[in-house]
């Protein structure tokens, strides 16, 4: 077994590479000082129930706060979201989506695996959005689980929950309204529920999302918002 001490490597300085070996499978971690904060919101978005312990979740108890610091943070000039989810809580996730939304900061989004569902509301948030070509996005009406009173009340209800999503969707991209409830309610093209997939470059053709491209374009991107909002050229 080969020891990870060299000459360069102090005593102080095992106990941090043994954690980043256990933490991320590498023994030195890159240190840059950057004025772009990273959030990803990967798996399943959790709200106000807690998920099994085998999904794969983003919660939104951690994402509210993380927010918050970035808008006060003078050091933290942009916000680059990374997104692949496969939705989850609605009212979490447009809870979320409305605060990247309010930020005063330049954000840009890039849906990588997939942008499904409330995932939707999400990718579209930022200032500017970017979808890689091989990611997806699933448009359908919002569902709901467990127990529902059979009642014209619960419809309504329906009605108004997906309206607000629609109405987000409407304010923060290019698409629109008649196109994209064109999209949610397809039927056929979903084994078991009615709604579109939009594979890369449909989602940028139908105005779902600004542009096809990925970190690189998205930081560059992100960069000329930088110098944008504070005044540069």
């Amino acid at each position: 077994m080969s020891s990870i001490k060299n000459a360069d490597t102090t005593p102080q300085e095992i106990p941090q590479i043994q954690q980043n070996i256990q933490n991320f499978g590498q023994t030195n971690i890159p240190n840059f000082e950057s004025n772009i904060h990273c959030l990803t919101i990967i798996g399943q978005i959790e709200g106000h129930l807690i998920l099994p312990p085998q999904n794969k979740t983003t919660k939104y108890e951690h994402i509210i706060p993380q927010l918050v610091a970035i808008e006060e943070n003078p050091q933290i000039k942009g916000l680059l979201i990374l997104l692949n989810t496969v939705g989850g809580d609605v009212e979490a996730g447009l809870a979320i989506s409305e605060m990247i939304a309010s930020l005063s900061k330049p954000t840009v989004s890039i849906v990588l695996g997939g942008g499904h569902s409330i995932g939707v509301p999400l990718a579209v948030s930022s200032n500017y959005s970017f979808i890689v070509p091989s990611a997806t996005m699933t448009v359908h009406p919002i569902r709901m689980t467990g127990l529902v009173i059979g009642v014209p009340q619960t419809f309504e209800y329906f009605n108004k929950m997906q309206d607000r999503i629609v109405e987000f969707v409407i304010r923060n991209s290019k698409i629109k309204r008649e196109i994209f409830l064109d999209l949610m309610l397809k039927i056929g093209e979903l084994a078991n529920d009615v709604g579109t997939i939009l594979i890369g470059k449909e989602a940028v053709e139908y105005g779902l999302i600004d542009e096809i491209g990925g970190v690189s374009e998205a930081l560059k991107k992100l960069q000329e918002l930088i110098k944008k909002n504070e005044g540069g050229i």
